[in-house]
């Protein structure tokens, strides 16, 4: 999945929102930033690893943020189902 995908389709950002997402299992795909605080992302990781929901890490903050419209960086974001 590339941020092209996340821009065009249903999406979340944030790491609670993400989370909320993820535990309802409405989510496709997580991008995490890999510029991220490891510490606000370590729970959101371990929880898409036990759902068996693809990650991708190779994008930062400000890049996943530009690609959810938003004019600050984002630790994460999801494309929903």
């Amino acid at each position: 999945m590339t941020l092209d995908n996340l821009m065009k389709t249903r999406h979340v950002t944030g790491v609670k929102q993400v989370t909320k997402a993820v535990q309802k299992g409405t989510v496709k795909c997580v991008f995490l930033a890999s510029d991220a605080d490891q510490s606000v992302t370590a729970l959101l990781k371990e929880a898409c690893e036990a759902k068996k929901i693809e990650v991708v890490n190779d994008v930062t903050m400000r890049e996943l943020g530009k690609a959810c419209s938003i004019e600050v960086g984002a630790s994460a974001a999801a494309v929903l189902m």
